[in-house]
């Protein structure tokens, strides 16, 4: 077959005749930089540049995570398969021609396997890209995802796929889900189909009414896509998600789908149980009546151990509840207790540590409350706002049991997300970066302007002052501030950013570190642009505070701007560019995703920060703030945004880190201003230093 036939063929399949002159150049060549590419085929270096952008977006060439990139061919095999399926109307002349396509093509040699990271969305591109994955799996699938988005894979036929694998009954299928009274027929109607077909699946349901995040395919251990939209998310739109292939996050993820599928039940027996109304055979509904007697006397007469699950709510019950909490400390009797802990709650969380155990779970946990290890109440409803101050639970359809195994299964769970549970601690996020909202770093609102503590809060508005419509206003009529010397005017940022302070368990290796993760909209004077600014608990001159170690981005005219913020700081030494494939944010309504590829060296060396990602869940109402930041470089920074209190959830190879929901604040709208001094040399960034003290920092007191 001559080049002509293979131009014109891929010229049909949506390419232009250049782009298809640069991928028939690619697919006879190793990895190649794109200035190589120019040179060789004697093109303009920027056209080169912009025709692989075009074939990136269009899945037909890949980048390496190396900078500068080298790029290849994606599997062409893949692309016939996309183009079969995408467009029906070409099916027969694709089939015509492939055999000799496909062997023209397998004349390019083999290349190592690349770590990439790709945003995917509209559902026709995902379900394509999930079928994608069950053709390519050899040994394990693993699924956790919701009955609506089954049904809506099984529209897709991605159920199809599965059952013509032509290794079928080499694989292992592993499908974890949950259920409601809304779809349970449709989940029913589903395993039947299925079942018919003698497919080999294991099927469980989440225990403890967990809602499962995150909605995932896991494929040997190789790749994993996951959703970025948010569970409730009701607006009908198509959905977001991410792909890699990066070992250390495919491992991450797993293991939280293995955490998942271990304390799981099997399918079918949920479904009887939940048809009966019984958690086992053993277990019967109580009326309120006889709920409000049995349970005081049980928790009365507990000798050994009472744990609680309860809602941020009940957590406060509880600690009204003091003169009981007393009596069982008295009597030597364990008390451990888990709920959401939210700014509302913290103090009660606070004074419940003195006389029992407290940590963070996160939200949707059926309340439970197991006694001795012999006796289970589990709450069907969380408590309402009309129920008298004296009641922990909502006594409606609570279920009793004394069953001994069903207990200790139960026991065994509820201590396995024991062990994984975070105690709240007092140093939270608004006691770091004070009660505004985010910031460019950890600045307490007592803060002097000085070496150790680079910025300091002055003119802040307080709550009331601005309202959310005019923040948003000013976004929606905002106009691009352009800038000719960014050390004399003034530049303007709009965004959505968060802070996150985390306080990792001694395994991560790492010290108490806040992140700040933005998301910077093309109306900004530097254009858009995906950035973390990372800071550690190290020891200064003056103490122990939160050093800007390092700041990452991926737009390379926003460099000299994050280096002029933090001038003075190891950070402004440490100012790193990623390519875009590298680094991603997602805003989506109220929860925020940042996510990376590559390890972040860190102040100071060895610190590292693998690649890893970070959720944060904003809750509650808005609050409207105002407040301006003077940086020890000269600059100001106005800043004015509507923000949310947010869970954080911080996962990297190691572990998986949750925090309670006072270690977060997210501001979905978020306007800021840079005012440069009057005279600035070099932005004091090369001659200004934070002294830090360099010596080796033992880890074990983080």
């Amino acid at each position: 077959m001559d080049e002509e036939t293979i131009i014109n063929i891929l010229k049909s399949s949506g390419l232009t005749e250049k782009e298809a002159e640069v991928y028939l150049f690619l697919s006879q060549h190793d990895l190649r930089k794109g200035a190589e590419i120019a040179q060789l085929i004697r093109k303009d270096k920027a056209q080169i540049y912009r025709i692989l952008r075009r074939l990136q977006a269009k899945g037909f060439v890949e980048a390496t995570l190396e900078f500068p990139s080298r790029f290849t061919v994606a599997p062409f095999e893949n692309i016939i398969e996309s183009l079969v399926k995408v467009k029906q109307e070409e099916v027969a002349f694709i089939k015509e021609v492939k055999k000799d396509l496909l062997d023209y093509l397998s004349k390019k040699h083999s290349v190592e396997t690349l770590e990439k990271f790709k945003v995917i969305k509209g559902n026709k591109r995902i379900y394509s890209k999930i079928a994608q994955i069950i053709k390519d799996t050899k040994q394990q699938l693993s699924i956790a995802i919701t009955v609506p988005y089954l049904m809506r894979g099984d529209r897709f036929g991605v159920f199809e796929v599965a059952f013509n694998h032509p290794l079928d009954s080499l694989i292992e299928y592993r499908l974890l889900t949950e259920f409601s009274e809304q779809n349970l027929n449709a989940l029913k109607i589903l395993i039947k189909s299925v079942s018919g077909t003698g497919f080999n699946i294991k099927t469980r349901n989440t225990d403890l009414g967990s809602s499962l995040f995150p909605r995932m395919i896991a494929r040997d251990n190789e790749e994993i896509l996951f959703f970025t939209t948010p569970r409730m998310d009701k607006t009908g739109n198509d959905d977001v998600c991410i792909w890699t292939n990066c070992k250390s996050l495919v491992q991450t993820f797993t293991a939280v789908f293995e955490d998942l599928w271990c304390n799981s039940t099997g399918i079918e027996k949920k479904i009887i149980e939940f048809e009966t109304g019984k958690p086992t055979p053993k277990t019967y509904v109580m009326t309120e009546a006889e709920t409000t007697q049995n349970y005081y006397k049980t928790l009365q007469s507990a000798e050994k151990e009472i744990l609680v699950m309860t809602s941020s709510k009940g957590l406060i019950e509880y600690w009204k509840k003091g003169p009981l909490i007393e009596t069982w400390k008295n009597r030597g009797v364990r008390v451990k207790i888990m709920a959401p802990i939210v700014r509302e709650n913290s103090e009660a969380a606070q004074q419940l540590q003195k006389t029992c155990a407290v940590r963070h779970v996160p939200e949707n946990y059926i309340i439970t409350t197991i006694v001795d290890g012999k006796h289970l109440f589990q709450f069907k409803t969380p408590p309402t706002e009309q129920e008298t101050p004296d009641s922990i639970p909502n006594f409606k359809n609570t279920f009793y049991t004394n069953e001994r195994d069903y207990v200790e299964k139960m026991k065994n769970t509820i201590t396995g997300i024991w062990k994984n549970a975070h105690v709240p601690s007092a140093v939270t996020l608004d006691a770091i970066i004070g009660s505004y909202g985010p910031v460019l770093g950890p600045v307490p609102e007592n803060a002097t302007l000085s070496k150790t503590n680079s910025v300091k809060i002055a003119d802040v508005k307080p709550l009331g002052t601005i309202t959310e419509k005019e923040v948003l206003n000013k976004i929606i009529h905002s106009e691009k501030l352009l800038v000719k010397d960014p050390s004399k005017d003034a530049s303007r940022m709009y965004a959505s950013i968060s802070a996150a302070v985390i306080h990792p368990p001694n395994h991560f290796n790492l010290p108490k570190m806040v992140i700040v993760v933005n998301k910077i909209d093309k109306k900004s004077t530097f254009g858009a642009e995906d950035a973390l600014n990372i800071f550690l608990w190290l020891e200064s001159s003056t103490g122990y505070t939160y050093v800007p170690v390092a700041t990452v981005g991926d737009n390379p005219q926003a460099q000299l701007r994050r280096k002029a913020l933090f001038a003075g700081t190891p950070a402004g030494q440490n100012v790193q560019l990623v390519r875009k494939d590298e680094l991603q944010v997602l805003v989506h309504s109220n929860t925020m995703f940042a996510g990376w590829t590559v390890h972040i060296p860190l102040y100071p060396a060895p610190y590292v920060l693998p690649p890893a990602c970070l959720l944060i869940e904003g809750y509650g109402n808005v609050k409207t703030c105002g407040f301006t930041m003077l940086h020890s470089s000269g600059f100001k920074s106005r800043i004015e945004e509507n923000c949310f209190d947010a869970f954080v959830t911080f996962m990297h190879p190691s572990s998986k880190y949750s925090g309670p929901g006072t270690d977060g604040v997210f501001a979905r709208d978020y306007i800021m201003t840079n005012i440069p001094p009057k005279s600035c040399k070099k932005f004091r960034a090369e001659s200004a230093s934070l002294d830090v003290s360099r010596k080796e920092i033992d880890r074990t007191n983080f």
